[in-house]
């Protein structure tokens, strides 16, 4: 079907093309100007957020001096903390976590930790009897239940303020696990009053498991190692991440409190917290370990919410930071920070374009192609791969080669995202609020929980088979590249191949072990019954 699309193309152009075709030099006709002017226009801007990776490359390098290793100075008396744990449906992971802040080294007397549940299943049960021996052993720790979820995390975390007892609120996430020193290391960074959150670094218990969550490793590292530093270090707006830091009470109500009217609460707060004239201070020598997703229906959602989130806080924040009175290199990258998730959806439009212009540029010749396309393939491929290489070589100076190796597949998984991150960005963009979902956890000892009950698992749904139609596409846009000698794009073209492949056939294969599984059990269950 491509071929025979690509021939009929190909006959169109041929008859729009002048006598001047055979010296290399033709005329481009209204057909030629339909499909290269959007073409192009697509890659241009795919080039800005490309070129954007270079920038933050450099700044990293030349601010990263300036990030904070240790604190000005100590506190006398140290203030009071809240903890704050919101939970919901963390069954697997919130023993772990309790675990964890019990071990927290911080006087008792100043600690008050939140264990705010919105669990609608027997998380619920769990985490309230486990707070109940925490209790019984002097621990001050507190439950929290919400049956309704209203405004999902950030309602939780909001309720959660009308009975905080402490001055500055450490936030983690079910799945982090931080160590005991964590807020002795964090809280003498607030000895300046205009500091308003202390971010520290994500790092990952299983990030060897398997392949996916080694890329997904890599991906966070981009943004933790370069991008966090670059900020924090060239005094521009960055982002709390929503969990492992440290934030000051009275910057929450002074920025306007948790707002959930989009899906990244965090940023959310973030730029309001920076527009009044906070200060946050990120600390890469603090490491506070996570949970990686394991599966590929993990890993789309939780990337799809971050991508959905981004863009809705692009479009409420975006007017308020433009006009605000920032220094015009903060609105720029505040811009280039909030937007940059707008690719999905071009990528969804390039495709659509791409078989037409391979056919259009083909008659263009060799040389304009290497001119033109040159220096676009460099701020897209050469960009990324150099982001993500660099960022490597920070956490493992030693062994930075394999990640020259993971490249390709870093690509692929990043192609994974495309289909669900279109559909989410799309929907951002026409005032889809959607819901917060949460990314399922199954702690070190997963592989059994894994394996465990419906309630926690995804259904495939219809994007897989969106996903194998669009790997298709791309095989036979491959096909066109060598019947026309374009060998040039077939690596490109293998990459979103293998990508769309992988996420389509990761899911459907979790999917199809599970309905196995259960219909097993089933059995099982009811010859136990005879």
């Amino acid at each position: 079907m491509a071929l025979l699309l690509a021939s009929s193309l190909t006959d169109q152009i041929v008859r729009s093309i002048s006598d001047d075709t055979f010296t290399g030099i033709h005329t481009l006709s209204w057909f030629d100007w339909a499909i290269l002017v959007p073409y192009f226009t697509v890659l241009l801007i795919l080039s800005i957020y490309g070129l954007h990776r270079f920038e933050v490359v450099r700044m990293f390098f030349k601010y990263r001096k300036n990030v904070p290793n240790h604190a000005p100075k100590e506190f006398e008396k140290l203030p009071r903390v809240t903890v704050q744990l919101p939970l919901y449906n963390e069954r697997y992971v919130v023993a772990q976590l309790l675990d964890a802040i019990s071990r927290l080294d911080y006087p008792r007397e100043l600690l008050q930790i939140q264990v705010l549940d919105d669990s609608t299943d027997e998380t619920h049960q769990l985490a309230e009897s486990l707070v109940a021996q925490y209790n019984a052993q002097g621990f001050p720790i507190e439950y929290v239940h919400r049956t309704n979820r209203y405004g999902f995390k950030a309602g939780a975390l909001q309720a959660g303020l009308a009975t905080v007892t402490g001055e500055f609120i450490a936030i983690f996430d079910a799945d982090f696990v931080p160590q005991p020193d964590f807020l002795k290391r964090t809280i003498h960074y607030f000895t300046d009053p205009k500091v308003g959150v202390v971010q520290t670094r994500w790092t990952y218990q299983n990030r060897s498991q398997n392949l996916l969550t080694e890329v997904q490793a890599v991906m966070l590292d981009g943004h933790f190692i370069m991008e966090q530093a670059a900020r924090c270090g060239g005094r521009l707006f960055f982002n709390f991440n929503g969990t492992a830091g440290v934030l000051r009470r009275a910057m929450i109500d002074d920025a306007g409190g948790w707002q959930h009217d989009t899906l990244v609460e965090d940023a959310d707060l973030s730029y309001r917290a920076q527009l009044k004239g906070w200060r946050f201070v990120y600390v890469p020598s603090i490491e506070c370990l996570s949970e990686l997703p394991v599966e590929m229906r993990g890993f789309q959602m939780q990337q799809s919410r971050w991508a959905k989130g981004l863009m809705q806080a692009g479009i409420k924040l975006l007017p308020s930071i433009m006009r605000s009175n920032a220094r015009w290199r903060v609105k720029l990258e505040a811009f280039l920070h909030l937007t940059p998730n707008i690719s999905y959806p071009l990528i969804i439009v390039m495709s659509a374009l791409l078989v037409p212009a391979m056919v259009v540029r083909f008659y263009a010749g060799w040389f304009q192609m290497m001119v033109v396309d040159g220096p676009l393939i460099i701020a897209n491929f050469w960009s990324l791969w150099l982001f993500y290489i660099l960022a490597y070589r920070e956490v493992f100076p030693n062994n930075w080669k394999r990640s020259i190796f993971l490249m390709p597949v870093l690509s692929a998984a990043g192609v994974a995202l495309t289909a669900i991150n279109a559909k989410t960005v799309i929907e951002a963009l026409i005032g889809d609020k959607g819901s917060w979902t949460p990314t399922p956890k199954y702690s070190l000892q997963g592989k059994a929980a894994m394996r465990g009950p419906a309630q926690y698992r995804y259904r495939a749904g219809w994007l897989p088979f969106v996903e194998i139609a669009l790997g298709i596409v791309y095989i036979m846009f491959g096909a066109y590249a060598v019947d026309t000698y374009n060998f040039f794009a077939l690596p490109f073209l293998a990459i979103f191949a293998a990508g769309f492949f992988w996420a389509a056939f990761s899911v459907l294969g979790s999917e199809a072990r599970a309905l196995l599984r259960f219909q097993r059990e089933r059995r099982l269950a009811l010859v136990s019954a005879r």
